[in-house]
């Protein structure tokens, strides 16, 4: 009895500790997942005489960029499904990509009805590498999921292989879709749902699921870094500030944390604090690819904080170093606002340009926004017009303030009859927006400029009668009154100038153009000078 008591207790303590190992392991690879690498490392590498926590710690180690350390790990279980994708995951980290896909030809041949994990790892090991064929991993993801049609870490890696073909967000969306109905609590795939939706720049619907995602699970750094940058993105900055003081909470703080936390900064209009953090990580950096990064965010962060001579030379070391296919379109869009800023405007606009070519999302609207904009700051009136123009017409539905500013730039550029254009045509799209009826008054207000042939009344009349007498913009409502009481006055209707001096009055006692029209209104009503008698010779 005695005995069989203590078998039964070592069995149970046996049991426990495997329980506890594995239990151990899964919280690994939940670090690996939240890219906390370092966190993961450390709670795997006294759990590596177990085949998936030997995987995921190369894994960690890939991740680093260590990928000799990495191929170290993986050979530690050379029979190992998952290890074997890891060495294919090596082999493509090593730029060669006919040894990674045979890898994984070779590991997906020997999935079995149900021992269908070798052709996962196989599709893992492409999706999560650059180079290999994407079709053959989906492929893969597809046939598993014949098997095995709830298992959520395929439909998750099926999604992201989806996201890397042309066209695949849709089924990419459904998969994570799939995962989220039957697991509430998948903070992972929330954070790729909110993902999509940013890259379609539909801020509010990543805003919602980065959201979702905090909730599933309030350790996940992940989708408060996404929520920082959907934050900025929608012009939230303070939020943006916020949640990328929470991203940093969560992290290892690795020197790739303090990156992504610099940019998200920047992003979020921290452009001090940015370029602070930059400088004093320069020295302590030494890996060369972060390095790169660094440049980058001091040269864009001082180019709104700092020395612009300095910026630009950081900037121009930056893009010299930098992979191109990693140059974002942004990128250079912020070295064009960098040379408008210092008056070079041939420069300015050539690399806007190059931010236009290199942008390949249909919907360009952002973009033509950010280089409107930054000519607006600099009072060049008549370009940032251009930039809007080229704004609306690739995308009439963008929002009624890109047609205002349209109209405006154009007005203040001097160009009335691009003005008025681009306000009839506001007008027309926007028939329920009382301000493109007041800048079509105020456009033909300026081409009438002695306020003669009345071709600014219909546009005020109609727009007065719109806000009414307690619109709040005064100023506006007094240049409307304005220009209605000289007209009236040219045409010598005393009953409807009176009553555009009240209004005037009721305004400002003291307008300008109330003395102005009484000194005129003197100067007529004076008795005029009887001339000289002619006196004879």
């Amino acid at each position: 009895m005695y005995n069989s008591r203590k078998i039964m207790m070592m069995l149970i303590a046996i049991l426990f500790s495997m329980s506890a190992v594995a239990q151990s392991v899964q919280d690994g690879i939940k670090m690996y997942n939240y890219e906390k690498y370092q966190s993961a490392e450390r709670i795997l590498s006294s759990l590596a005489t177990d085949p998936l926590a030997n995987y995921y710690l190369g894994l960690c180690y890939l991740q680093e960029g260590d990928a000799a350390k990495a191929s170290a790990t993986f050979s530690k279980f050379p029979e190992d499904n998952a290890n074997i994708s890891g060495m294919a995951r090596v082999a493509f980290a090593n730029k060669d990509v006919n040894k990674g896909m045979q890898i994984a030809k070779d590991l997906a041949t020997k999935s079995k009805k149900k021992d269908w994990m070798p052709e996962k790892y196989a599709a893992d090991a492409i999706t999560y590498s650059q180079g290999g064929d994407y079709q053959s991993a989906i492929g893969w993801y597809k046939d598993v999921l014949t098997k095995s049609p709830d298992e959520t870490s395929t439909h998750i890696g099926l999604a992201d292989a989806l996201r890397k073909t042309p066209g695949g967000g849709g089924d990419a969306m459904t998969n994570y879709e799939a995962v989220t109905e039957k697991d509430a609590k998948n903070s992972l795939a929330f954070t790729r749902i909110g993902d999509l939706w940013y890259e379609a720049k539909n801020y509010q619907s990543a805003l919602d699921n980065y959201a979702k995602a905090k909730d599933a699970d309030n350790t996940n750094p992940l989708p408060y870094r996404a929520l920082a940058r959907a934050y900025s993105s929608s012009g939230k900055y303070k939020q943006g500030l916020e949640s990328v003081q929470k991203y940093f909470d969560l992290s290892d703080k690795t020197p790739a944390d303090k990156i992504n936390y610099m940019e998200a900064e920047f992003l979020a209009q921290s452009y001090c604090d940015a370029a602070k953090m930059a400088k004093d990580m320069m020295n302590d950096i030494s890996d060369a690819k972060q390095k790169t990064e660094l440049y980058g965010i001091l040269g864009f962060s001082e180019a709104q904080c700092g020395d612009s001579v300095d910026a630009l030379k950081n900037v121009r070391i930056y893009l010299s170093r930098q992979d191109m296919s990693k140059v974002m379109p942004s990128d250079y869009v912020n070295v064009g606002k960098l040379f408008l800023k210092m008056g070079m405007i041939d420069s300015a606009v050539a690399y806007y340009n190059k931010g236009i070519a290199g942008d390949t999302a249909q919907n360009k609207t952002d973009i033509y926004r950010q280089i409107a904009e930054a000519f607006k700051s600099k009072k060049d009136y008549c370009n940032s017009a251009s930039w809007y123009d080229n704004l609306v017409k690739a995308n009439p539905e963008t929002q009624p303030l890109d047609y205002t500013w349209r109209g405006i730039m154009y007005y203040y550029c001097g160009k009335y009859d691009k003005a008025m254009n681009a306000f009839n045509e506001f007008a027309t799209k926007y028939p329920e927006q009382p301000y493109a009826i007041y800048w079509q008054g105020r456009t033909a207000a300026a081409i009438d400029s002695d306020a003669t042939s009345g071709g600014a009344v219909p546009y005020f009349t109609k727009w007065l009668d719109k806000v009414g007498p307690n619109y709040e913009k005064k100023n506006d409502l007094k240049g409307a009154y304005q220009y209605l009481l000289y007209y009236s006055h040219n045409k010598k209707n005393k009953e409807d100038v009176a009553t555009y001096k009240e209004k005037i009055k009721a305004i400002d006692p003291n307008d300008k153009s109330l003395k102005d029209l009484e000194e005129l209104e003197k100067a007529e009503n004076a008795p005029k000078k009887q001339p000289a008698p002619k006196t004879k010779k």
